[in-house]
């Protein structure tokens, strides 16, 4: 049988106010995670920005962008795992086109 693998992008923004090693702590954390179950194919971590609407009364959040591949039941669990993690103000998941 063969095995379904899709090309995903995962942004996550997690609390500026975060220690720099709790920041590195969770990149890599979900780095792990989506390795364990796909191949992780880059890593950028686009620092602290500016975001669009306060949330949680921050302005500010930093951003990190992970292209992955993974099976098609992985996002669901990533999803899950970004819910129930401190620290983490925002996540989206993107199924890239072929």
């Amino acid at each position: 049988m063969v095995k379904v693998v899709n090309k995903y992008e995962t942004i996550f923004v997690i609390n500026p106010n975060l220690s720099e090693e709790e920041i590195s702590g969770l990149v890599e954390k979900f780095r792990s995670l989506i390795a364990s179950a796909g191949e992780v194919e880059s890593v950028d971590e686009w620092g602290k920005r500016r975001l669009a609407y306060p949330i949680n009364d921050l302005n500010e959040g930093y951003y990190v962008l992970i292209n992955f591949s993974a099976e098609p039941s992985f996002p669901r669990e990533l999803d899950r795992v970004y819910k129930i993690t401190d620290g983490i103000l925002r996540t989206i998941i993107v199924k890239k086109d072929e």
